[in-house]
């Protein structure tokens, strides 16, 4: 939509209803129309100080674009984050004007709407004054300014400090599509509820049942979830974060996933012993590299996987192969159905390296798309279940991830495939394992596979600030007090300070006896029923939340100012704390391949990266593919609109993370049924389809 023609409608609206509830009325409302008029008079400034704001982001935004046919980065990212809480306020300024006369009219409810938007209003005009601030300190182009320490400091700066309880109460995603709003809402309300009870000495079921119990009062306040949650995604630890992204490993909501999931013939893990590996050299297969098993940090040890296939294929129910079996007797389906017909080998094999931050989650939890991808492509699918941060920092995961890439190339027929053609498939941290394993294969000597599909991929595991970064003050599914985190565990700074997350938080304990759980329950009713009793456990006021959370002060924010004279944000009185890494693994080009040399590039697989425009990754995205553009080699870069980072785990919850899955099947598709000479002859392809930027090799 035109900005402003949104502009213009926000000004009609807040005078319209500033006009109505000024003048001459019989309206009972009293002090809520105070509030109302209040709120409308400081969007109304909002929106005239951020029109000229707007018009300049959009004058040059498309000069940040990977190209024409590619819009997307992250200042045209803010402006419609903007316009979003824009059409919001109108939408609902509207409904006030219409509404405001009849008796069912729920004044106070509306004046906490207007209030919350208000509040979110002012913080994104903070936004897009940093942005700004980018924009200048940035080289023409750069969404990322690479060697400005100072810049990085003032965003995490600005982080620690800002009010963000906003978006996470009334305005929880509004900028997201509708139909995943609800499940936002769920999943922030599960999140404070299990944040209230985390850490207490009970099952983990009963945790579970009384996260339930208590979720009540962050349902009817608003206030009090965003409060929570600000608390939360500010001062909990790693260990809580692992804990919550854990539970979706448990068999009760992994059994749920499966009934709506495609049913597969072949679904079981494997587990591959330390040993060395031989494989023919790419060059000239008559000489061989060895592959050493994976050895970082407490040396050898075995590697985690998963194998599923659509189809029973020749080699998937072999003596060999079950031998990798994690379990005795195999979980394996196929002698229950003896009229299986075991299909020929494929050409295809796919591996894939989930998400999760590094630090959290298996294969388990990527089940759903993993089973229609398999059905889609009809083509085997190998998923490693790589060691996971802060017990296993950089660089055990990458270790592994390239051990089980080179079993793979190996021993395909094992797997139903005969490995004509291989591709890389990841989301998030799994499609940064792509590209490092396949530059790790490159300085091998090893064969490369055919083609990467990242999903919004993290290229760049440093806290330097982007347009597209501004997001994660703002972003409940990616914080940067989340973000950073993981960060850091994965780098090894927190490797030494975390305790180990055997089985803390998840639903492993089910079999804790009955009165144990009983007593939970018990606790969790009746702190239910104390939170609607208990007036000051359930007002949402600022001062109680901080009573409970001991604050420090708000620091002094030196030159150069980055807001105009007369404006400042919205500041929390309780303050997070980011710790910005020195370490020089965030740095290293295996871990973050945006800081490669050409060098380590050149030779990579057509890349295809799908990324979202509303993650606070996205830059990451863009300037990467750039970055591959300018070498000359094939990438592509396709940005879908409206949907968070992690889509492809929602894929069964809307049609637009659905239609955003089949994108990423397609290009997979695509890497599969490319033309190419046998692996022993490839070369650097020439020419590729229309949609893939080349440039003369290096």
């Amino acid at each position: 939509m035109d900005s402003q023609a949104v502009f213009a409608a926000l000004e009609a609206v807040c005078e319209e209803n500033i006009s109505a509830l000024c003048g001459p009325t019989d309206l009972p409302y009293g002090d809520v129309a105070k509030r109302l008029i209040a709120s409308l008079r400081q969007i109304r400034e909002h929106g005239r100080a951020l029109e000229p704001v707007v018009a300049s982001f959009t004058a040059v935004f498309h000069q940040y674009d990977f190209d024409a046919q590619t819009p997307g980065n992250g200042y045209r990212t803010l402006v419609k984050v903007l316009q979003s809480c824009l059409l919001h306020i109108i939408h609902k300024g509207r409904y006030i004007a219409s509404n405001c006369h009849s008796a069912f009219f729920r004044a106070d409810h509306n004046a906490s709407e207007m209030e919350a938007y208000c509040n979110a209003l002012c913080q994104l005009r903070a936004l897009l004054y940093l942005a700004q601030r980018l924009i200048k300190d940035n080289d023409h182009g750069e969404l990322y300014s690479l060697q400005d320490g100072d810049l990085a400091r003032r965003f995490v700066q600005e982080y620690t400090s800002m009010h963000k309880a906003c978006f996470y109460g009334r305005c929880l995603g509004f900028q997201f599509s509708p139909t995943l709003r609800p499940f936002l809402q769920t999943v922030v309300i599960s999140m404070v509820s299990y944040g209230e009870t985390y850490g207490k000495q009970q099952s983990g079921l009963g945790m579970a049942a009384l996260s339930l119990l208590t979720s009540g009062k962050y349902v009817i306040d608003p206030e009090l979830r965003g409060a929570e949650f600000e608390r939360i995604t500010q001062n909990l630890d790693l260990q809580f974060w692992k804990s919550f992204w854990n539970l979706t490993e448990s068999g009760f909501i992994t059994g749920f996933s499966r009934i709506g999931s495609y049913p597969v013939q072949v679904n079981f893990t494997l587990t591959l012993p330390p040993v060395p590996l031989r494989l023919p050299l790419a060059s000239d297969p008559n000489f061989f590299a060895t592959v050493s098993p994976p050895i970082a940090h407490w040396g050898p040890g075995p590697v985690h996987m998963r194998l599923i296939s659509y189809e029973l294929r020749e080699g998937q129910d072999s003596e060999e192969l079950l031998a990798f079996s994690r379990t005795d007797p195999p979980p394996l389906s196929i002698p229950l159905v003896p009229w299986s017909q075991r299909r020929p080998l494929s050409p295809w094999l796919l591996i894939h390296f989930h998400g999760g931050g590094f630090v959290a989650q298996t294969s388990k939890s990527h089940e759903y798309y993993l089973r229609s991808w398999s059905k889609d492509l009809n083509v085997p699918i190998l998923s490693v279940d790589y060691s996971l941060s802060p017990e296993a920092p950089f660089p055990r995961a990458l270790e592994e991830c390239f051990y089980a890439y080179s079993w793979a190339l190996k021993n395909c027929h094992l797997l139903g495939s005969t490995a004509e053609r291989v591709c890389l498939a990841g989301d998030s941290a799994g499609g940064n394992l792509c590209i490092t394993v396949s530059m790790k294969a490159i300085a091998s000597g090893i064969r490369v596979p055919d083609g990467i599909m990242a999903a919004y991929p993290a290229t760049l595991l440093t806290t330097d600030a982007s347009p597209s970064r501004l997001l994660t003050l703002i972003d409940p599914v990616l914080p940067l007090g989340v973000l950073a985190k993981c960060l850091n565990a994965y780098a090894g700074v927190e490797s030494q300070t975390v305790q180990s997350a055997v089985g803390t938080g998840s639903l492993s304990t089910l079999g804790r006896d009955t009165a144990l759980l009983l007593s939970d329950l018990t606790q969790g009713a009746s702190n239910w029923i104390q939170s609607f009793l208990d007036p000051m456990r359930s007002t949402g006021s600022q001062s109680s939340v901080q009573k409970r959370f001991p604050c420090s002060s708000q620091p002094n924010f030196g030159a150069p100012r980055d807001y105009p004279d007369g404006f400042e944000p919205l500041r929390s009185e309780c303050l997070a704390f980011v710790h910005q890494s020195a370490c020089p693994i965030i740095k290293n080009p295996f871990v973050s391949p945006l800081l490669a040399p050409n060098s380590l590039l050149r030779g990579l697989p057509p890349v295809h990266i799908v990324a979202s425009a509303l993650d606070a990754l996205l830059d990451d995205s863009v300037m990467f593919a750039k970055k591959l553009r300018d070498m000359g080699q094939p990438v592509s870069l396709t940005v879908v609109e409206d949907l968070p980072h992690g889509f492809l785990s929602l894929s069964q919850l809307s049609k637009e993370t659905e239609v955003a899955s089949h994108i990423c099947v397609e290009q997979m598709r695509d890497i599969f049924q490319q033309r190419s000479p046998p692996p022993a002859l490839r070369k650097r392809p020439t020419s590729q389809r229309t949609h893939i930027e080349t440039g003369p090799s290096g």
